[in-house]
């Protein structure tokens, strides 16, 4: 058990909270549960877990079991400064996540990855390399599956773990075969508070690294790199610009030491960020004997995870880009940076603490040509683009609107860009239900323009047998309910030189 804890109160039964639970039931612990967020899929986490004997407990009953239980497991949604946390430790508790069971329980190598932008992709590429060379291997963490599902990994298997700054704060424990650090960023402010505070976090993960384990680090982040100091373990770097002891690129090309990986032509995924991403994992992957024709075959073949700068279809000659996962002004930007027609941009969503003024100054130079902005924090980003000068800004309510304004606003040959910056927890459960929701009404659109295009022949037709003479036989078949929901210019906001704004003022994964 867990050092001399034998009852414990698991508080947020999220998917790593419910993990949690079932592992300390598993293990003959006393269990409490309790969730402050009401709803079907919490519900049935609840009686399931009452089944297999934990106890469930009201809210305004936890200050009775702080004497009672000797830890607190918290969901990582759930910032270690809530008020239950802080009287734990008032207590002499320990406060811990699902993710500090499993790396004192786990018995197989664990590599560990975290970073600012990239951590999702650049996981699921080391898991593929692996599983390619004939390794048992499994992607978890923050990625969406619990590290606690892991424990029937072997020796010889291995654990690819996402940890997120919030997993971060209440993991001690943790000491992987390789750890990898891709970037660092303004995020989670929120949170975290400050840039020293979120910067701290992400080093933790080389805590317990000793000279028999390896750092991956990105040698072109000013940030990440001073956290060569920071850790015993033998330092890899991973690099875009310089060639360097580890995994770097050349001449147009990957490569590990002296080695030749692939050729960045034959990458499936080549924007900037993906071959920092394929970098670092071809490092990862090396350090765990991964043969270079496995590591290459997944480059060129890797499908990328869902919502990052994917294609979510045309219509009437307009091309949608999902990047529903861009919750930073970084990653953003990236996108931005890899769009190759004028782009119109979709911003907006829950504030994480930051404001967005970099943001603007790096779009000036991207091919970006207005921004629709939306959400809670649209007024905040407002600001930023005032201060920073950029002009060509459109401001309303809601997604919906938002998405329905950029099909108004675009011309053929154009982009619109879903690559909000923002958390999506002011209207949407998830970023991917954000990025789900912004395909579905491009695929609507497109249905619509399908279902058009048998009526425009027919006008083709009449006109061609009209003297030309007859408007109405050769108009332009739309059907004139693009904004049939009253979501149009009387709730937009259209900012010319002169306007100055006057202001305006716990989740599962990490967003």
């Amino acid at each position: 058990m867990y050092p001399a804890c034998q009852s414990f109160l698991v508080f947020g039964l999220s998917r790593s909270g419910a993990a949690a639970a079932e592992f300390l039931l598993a293990k003959k612990a006393e269990v409490f549960i309790c969730d402050d967020v009401r709803g079907g899929a919490v519900e049935r986490t609840i009686g399931e877990l009452t089944k297999k004997g934990a106890k469930n407990v009201k809210e305004e009953d936890l200050p009775s079991l702080i004497d009672r239980c000797d830890a607190l497991v918290l969901s990582p949604g759930i910032p270690v400064d809530h008020r239950l946390a802080v009287a734990f430790k008032r207590h002499k508790k320990a406060v811990i996540g699902e993710t500090e069971l499993a790396a004192r329980y786990l018995k197989s190598p664990i590599v560990a990855v975290t970073g600012t932008n990239g951590k999702t992709t650049t996981v699921s590429m080391i898991a593929e390399m692996l599983t390619a060379d004939g390794k048992n291997a499994k992607a978890c963490g923050n990625i969406g599956t619990p590290m606690l599902a892991c424990m029937n990994l072997g020796g010889d298997d291995v654990a690819v773990a996402e940890i997120s700054s919030f997993q971060l704060e209440t993991l001690s424990s943790l000491r992987p075969h390789v750890a990898a650090v891709l970037n660092i960023a303004e995020d989670h402010l929120n949170r975290h508070y400050n840039m020293e505070n979120y910067v701290f976090l992400k080093s933790r993960i080389l805590k317990n690294s000793a000279e028999t384990e390896c750092a991956v680090l990105n040698y072109d982040d000013p940030i990440v790199r001073t956290f060569a100091e920071k850790t015993k373990a033998k330092i890899v770097w991973f690099s875009r610009k310089e060639k360097v002891t580890g995994a770097y690129e050349a001449n147009g090309a990957l490569y590990y030491g002296e080695e030749k990986i692939t050729e960045i032509s034959e990458l499936a995924h080549t924007e900037p960020h993906n071959i920092e991403n394929a970098l670092a994992a071809i490092a990862c992957a090396k350090l765990l004997g991964t043969k270079s024709e496995a590591i290459s075959s997944v480059l060129k073949t890797f499908k990328g995870a869902p919502h990052r700068i994917e294609y979510a279809g045309e219509a009437d000659g307009v091309t949608y880009i999902d990047d529903s996962k861009s919750t930073n002004t970084d990653s953003a930007i990236k996108a931005a940076e890899c769009m190759k027609n004028d782009t119109i941009l979709l911003l907006g969503g829950k504030d994480k603490g930051y404001n967005y003024d970099a943001l603007f100054a790096a779009l000036k130079k991207t091919r970006v040509i207005r921004c629709v902005l939306y959400g809670e924090n649209a007024f905040k980003i407002l600001e930023s683009a005032a201060r920073s000068g950029y002009k060509n800004i459109t401001l309303t309510e809601k997604f919906v609107y938002a998405v329905k304004i950029a099909r108004l606003l675009a011309v053929s040959g154009q982009t619109v860009l879903l690559s909000p910056a923002s958390a999506s927890f002011d209207e949407f459960s998830s970023y991917e239900e954000r990025g789900d929701a912004f395909v579905s009404i491009v695929r609507s659109w497109q249905r619509e323009e399908n279902e058009r295009q048998p009526f425009a022949a027919e006008q083709a037709k009449a006109c061609a047998a009209a003297d030309g003479n007859d408007d109405k036989a050769c108009g332009d078949g739309k059907t004139g309910e693009d904004d049939e929901d009253g979501s149009g210019a009387e709730n937009v906001v259209y900012l010319d030189d002169t306007y100055r704004s006057n202001g305006r003022g716990g989740e599962e994964k990490e967003e």
